[in-house]
């Protein structure tokens, strides 16, 4: 059994229970929480000394960084559920490419958003020039990925690995739009990519990785 640790909301950590239910692979949960100081003590940071999440505990075999997890579960459950990635080795190389353009590009870039809008309670001490870049990049980003999408797919194919990668990543950018209207991105999404976000949507296991805690604000 895996135990799943993770931080509700976090966009890494829903890439790996997206995968975790696309591979029906065993697992348990093991929710953080920040105000209750869960990341600064010693048996998490026994488990990851970068005090980040997720981190999947099998069997006494601990592993951090979700692109890392993604992959060591392709690899150790081969015919369980669905496959993460392509079989194809050159899609199987798009897909990875993508992952790293989301790692890379997609989530750098909406890192100023997440420090000021996510970090910062008080609103009026937000930085509206680096909010006002890190939107601008991250629309770019967004612009990006409606190229790669081709009809009605997934980013590489079949759903997968990379779709698990950015969906998150856009999902968190919406989210901050609650609270503050005027990022507009539901608005730069374009319509292959909202389409795409639908399908994933529309993936059985995806009500059940939704961060719980944005089910109730």
């Amino acid at each position: 059994m895996i135990a799943f640790h993770y931080l509700s909301g976090s966009p890494y950590a829903w890439r790996v229970w997206l995968a975790l239910e696309h591979k029906r692979a065993p697992y348990e949960l093991k929710p953080l929480s920040f105000s209750a100081g869960d990341f600064a003590t010693p048996a998490f940071a026994a488990l990851n000394p970068r005090r980040r999440v997720p981190v999947i505990d099998e069997d006494g075999f601990v592993l951090y960084e979700s692109a890392a997890i993604v992959e060591y579960l392709e690899d150790r459950y081969p015919g369980s559920g669905e496959a993460l990635f392509p079989a194809d080795v050159r899609q199987r190389a798009i897909a990875r490419r993508m992952i790293r353009e989301a790692d890379e590009y997609a989530a750098r870039a909406m890192e100023g958003m997440v420090a000021e809008i996510l970090f910062k309670e008080d609103a009026s001490r937000w930085d509206q020039a680096a909010i006002a870049k890190s939107r601008d990049d991250f629309v770019g980003e967004l612009a990006t990925f409606e190229r790669y999408i081709a009809g009605d797919e997934f980013l590489a194919g079949a759903a997968g690995a990379a779709d698990f990668t950015l969906y998150p990543l856009v999902a968190l950018a919406l989210r901050m739009e609650r609270r503050k209207p005027d990022l507009a991105i539901a608005s730069a999404v374009g319509p292959k990519l909202g389409a795409w976000m639908r399908r994933v949507e529309a993936l059985p296991y995806f009500a059940k990785t939704y961060p719980p805690h944005w089910n109730q604000t």
